[in-house]
C-alpha cells in the first residue's frame, strides 16, 4: 500500500510538473527584455580581426548599461554576407543583433544580389554607427613613389600598376577602380586573402602598392614600414593629419569612410532599439573604449536610429552602381 501511494503521489507530482512547464516558459517568454536571455551579437567576420576586436570591445561596455550579457558569435564568409543573413532571418525580439559594415550592406547588397533574399534596409533596423575609418594608398618607405602624382605617373609610364586588396569587389577594389577611371591610368587588382600576404608581396617588393583601411595598416605606418599616399576620407585623419585625402589632391569622387554599426530584425520594438542605441552612445563615451578605438585608428559614429537608417540607405544608393560599372563577380 505504501509503494501505491507513493507511486500516485510521484504521478500527480510528474503531472503537476507537466502542467506548469508550460506556465513557466510563458513567464519566461513575458520576462521583460533584456532580462529573459544574454544577447547575441552576430559578427559576420573571423575572430582576431579589426571588426572583430571592436564587436568585443563595445560588447563587454555595452553589457554592462543593458545589464545583460552580449555573447559574441563569429558568423564569417562571402563578403560578410553569411552572418549578416542569419541576422536577417532571426526573431525581431531584441535578443539578436548584427554588426553591419559598409562591405555587408552597402556593397554585399550588390554585389551578393544573386545569393541573398535581404534587403540592408527593409530586413533591418540600423541602431547606430560603431565607427569609422577611412582606406589608404601605401607604399613601401623606400618606393621612389613618395606622393600620388608619383604613383599615378608610374602607372601611365608603365602601362598599368599593380595593387592589392583584402578581395574581389571589396571597397578597396572599387576605390582603385574610380581612381584609375578618374586619373585616366591603368592600375591592375591584386586580390589577396588578407593583409599578411599583400603586406608580404609588398615588402618583398613584388607588388608596388596596396589599398587598405588604416584600422590594418596604422601599425605598419606607426612602424615606418609602410609609407601613406592617400587618403579615402571625406578629411584627414586627425590620428594621422599628415596623410592627404584624394579630394584634396583632384580626385573628389575618391571618397569612403569604411564604417561599422549596429542593426536588429526589422521589426524589433522600438523601446528595444533605444535601449540598444543608449547604451552604444554611453559606451562610445567611455575613455578606455574611445582609446581602443583610437588605438585602432577609428574614430566613433555619430549616427543613430532613424539618422542610421537613413544613412545606410544613402550608401547602398551610393554603392550600387559603382559595383556594377566595376564589373565584380564575387569569388
Amino acid at each position: 500500500m505504501i509503494s501505491s501511494r507513493l507511486s500516485r503521489r510521484g504521478l500527480l507530482a510528474a503531472a503537476g510538473l507537466g502542467l506548469a512547464a508550460p506556465r513557466l516558459a510563458a513567464a519566461q517568454q513575458n520576462v521583460a527584455w533584456p532580462q529573459r536571455a544574454p544577447i547575441r551579437l552576430l559578427v559576420p567576420f573571423g575572430t582576431g580581426g579589426a571588426t572583430d576586436i571592436v564587436a568585443r570591445v563595445f560588447a563587454e561596455a555595452m553589457s554592462r548599461h543593458l545589464g545583460q550579457t552580449i555573447v559574441v558569435e563569429n558568423r564569417p564568409g562571402a563578403g560578410a554576407t553569411i552572418g549578416t543573413t542569419a541576422a536577417a532571418r532571426a526573431p525581431a525580439d531584441g535578443y539578436t543583433l548584427v554588426v553591419s559594415t559598409i562591405s555587408g550592406l552597402a556593397i554585399g547588397q550588390t554585389l551578393y544580389r544573386d545569393r541573398i533574399t535581404w534587403d540592408a534596409d527593409r530586413d533591418f533596423a540600423h541602431i547606430g554607427m560603431i565607427l569609422q575609418t577611412p582606406w589608404i594608398l601605401c607604399v613601401r618607405p623606400d618606393s621612389p613613389m613618395r606622393s600620388l602624382a608619383d604613383w599615378l605617373a608610374a602607372a601611365r609610364r608603365a602601362d598599368g600598376l599593380a595593387y592589392g586588396t583584402t578581395g574581389v569587389g571589396s571597397v578597396a577594389h572599387l576605390l582603385g577602380v574610380q581612381l584609375a577611371q578618374a586619373a585616366g591610368a591603368t592600375m591592375e587588382h591584386v586580390p589577396y586573402r588578407s593583409l599578411t600576404q599583400s603586406g608580404a608581396d609588398l615588402m618583398g617588393g613584388t607588388l608596388p602598392g596596396i589599398i587598405e583601411s588604416l584600422t590594418a595598416t596604422s601599425g605598419f605606418l606607426r612602424a615606418g614600414s609602410m609609407r601613406a599616399l592617400a587618403s579615402s576620407g571625406a578629411q584627414r585623419s586627425p590620428l594621422f593629419p599628415e596623410i592627404p585625402t584624394f579630394a584634396e589632391l583632384g580626385f573628389p569622387g575618391v571618397v569612403a569612410d569604411g564604417w561599422a554599426g549596429l542593426a536588429a530584425p526589422a521589426g524589433t520594438p522600438r523601446p528595444v532599439l533605444q535601449a540598444v542605441a543608449d547604451a552604444l552612445r554611453a559606451a562610445q563615451s567611455e575613455a578606455p573604449v574611445r582609446q581602443r578605438l583610437a588605438d585602432l585608428s577609428s574614430t566613433p559614429g555619430e549616427a543613430y536610429l532613424d539618422d542610421a537608417q537613413a544613412f545606410v540607405r544613402q550608401q547602398v544608393a551610393q554603392w550600387a552602381p559603382v559595383v556594377r560599372a566595376s564589373g565584380a563577380v564575387p569569388e
